[in-house]
């Protein structure tokens, strides 16, 4: 058998460096009160939003729901939340039907 040669920190850091984003998933509240940027931003750096709605919807995610599916992402409505995920995260609504 041949040998070989394997970096193993130098496989570390390129895995490290590929898992962009913050991966989590934050807890709000959808009534007017945060700029649309701020959702925006948080979905761009690869964080799922939860948002409690607080109003009518159509015209709370006005301002971010666009852009963010100009991006790839996901927005879901169910019972009286709204969820928004990156790209990455598919959001699998298929039991709700």
């Amino acid at each position: 058998m041949g040998s070989f040669d394997l970096d193993l920190q130098a496989v570390e850091t390129e895995l490290d460096d590929a898992v962009d984003g913050d991966h989590s998933v934050v807890l709000g509240v959808l009534d007017g009160s945060t700029p649309p940027s701020e959702w925006v931003t948080a979905v761009g750096n690869g964080q799922v939003l939860l948002l409690h709605v607080e109003g009518d919807l159509n015209e709370l995610a006005a301002g971010f729901a666009r852009e963010i599916r100009d991006m790839g992402g996901n927005l879901v409505h169910f019972r009286g939340f709204l969820v928004v995920a990156p790209p990455e995260v598919r959001v699998d609504n298929s039991r709700l039907e």
